[in-house]
């Protein structure tokens, strides 16, 4: 009961952290996302390069330790990307009429997304020798 405790505790803290991070994301960004949310974005994209990343080296080497793989996939990645903010920022793309940026946001999540996991994939391979 330990570890799945510990584990939770892992969670809830990478969670917060990578909400805040997000947050900061989109603070930083305000100034460029107001027709097409280019912070949302931009965290999924380096969302997916992370859990890509961590995810590879944790499965191929023992540089990152099941906690720690734990901590930052679940809990940090999980509390910085945003999923849900996509499909509402979607949604509302398609509500106003911009069919073109709602196309780009689409592709561009989804391409984009499997682009970063595999460079996160291919640059924790390299890492890792």
């Amino acid at each position: 009961m330990v570890d799945k405790a510990a584990h939770i505790l892992l969670v809830g803290v990478g969670g917060f952290l990578g909400s805040v991070a997000r947050y900061l994301v989109a603070l930083w960004m305000a100034p460029i996302t107001a027709v097409f949310p280019f912070a949302t974005l931009t965290v999924n994209l380096l969302g997916s390069f992370l859990i890509g990343f961590i995810s590879e080296l944790a499965l191929s080497t023992s540089l990152i330790s099941p906690s720690t793989r734990i901590f930052l996939v679940t809990g940090f990645c999980g509390g910085f990307t945003t999923f849900s903010s996509y499909m509402i920022e979607h949604s509302a793309l398609l509500r106003d009429g911009e069919h073109l940026y709602a196309a780009l946001y689409l592709f561009g999540s989804l391409i984009g997304g499997f682009i970063a996991l595999y460079l996160g994939i291919i640059s924790a391979r390299w890492m890792a020798g």
